[in-house]
């Protein structure tokens, strides 16, 4: 495998962006923004991630100690077990794109209340600062400096006497933000795969159990994200 440490050291960076932006609308918005240290509503089920995301997620787990790692990948194994009852092949390297779109919904249903791999027994993430974009962006919707709304759903825990959609304190530049994701993943799968790819999705379970030492890409999926 070909992967320079800077691409996820630049991806990093630009999540700590995301993370300031976060800081600063709950700053801003006061009590109406519930998310706090101990919070885990929001971390049940199962919901895309970038291959990208995939491997930051599993540098920190990674540093897990062994006891803790062994559990989550216990759980891991048994998200993994319930995917395959939709789809029994899905294996190595555990990617959605070889699945049509329409039956992603099955396999991640919304009334899925099931935790996260990764969340301890306090509520506390045990990746925190590795954890996927979606994680870091989730509660509060997004509406681009530029006005333009890019999501315009938020947790219900939130924003129970104001309309956050017209709030401009919360505007940020998201476009920017995606448009320099989007780069760095293409240079990531250019450094994995010898050619840059514009998205490659799996799911948080799966970023413990996939073997990135020797990743390949599925033959279907390969011809797919190339033509």
């Amino acid at each position: 495998m070909v992967e320079t440490v800077s691409i996820l050291n630049r991806y990093q960076e630009l999540l700590s962006e995301v993370d300031a932006w976060f800081s600063h609308c709950s700053l801003a918005a006061g009590t109406q923004i519930s998310c706090q240290r101990g919070c885990s509503a929001c971390c049940r089920g199962l919901f895309d991630i970038t291959l990208l995301d995939a491997r930051l997620l599993r540098q920190g787990f990674d540093g897990l100690p062994a006891e803790v790692k062994q559990q989550v990948l216990l759980r891991a194994q048994q998200s993994i077990a319930g995917i395959r009852t939709f789809w029994p092949d899905f294996d190595q390297p555990y990617l959605f794109n070889d699945y049509p779109e329409e039956e992603w919904d099955l396999v991640m249903p919304e009334e899925d209340e099931t935790p996260c791999p990764l969340l301890g027994q306090d509520g506390l993430c045990l990746v925190y600062e590795y954890r996927p974009m979606t994680c870091r962006l989730n509660g509060i919707p997004m509406v681009d400096s530029s006005g333009e709304v890019l999501f315009d759903e938020w947790c219900s825990l939130n924003f129970a006497a104001v309309d956050p959609l017209q709030m401009q304190e919360l505007r940020f530049h998201f476009n920017d933000i995606f448009t320099q994701e989007q780069l760095l993943f293409r240079e990531f799968t250019r450094r994995l795969f010898g050619t840059a790819l514009n998205e490659l999705d799996t799911v948080i379970p799966a970023a413990v159990l996939i073997d990135f030492a020797d990743v390949r890409l599925p033959e279907q999926v390969w011809k797919q994200r190339t033509t």
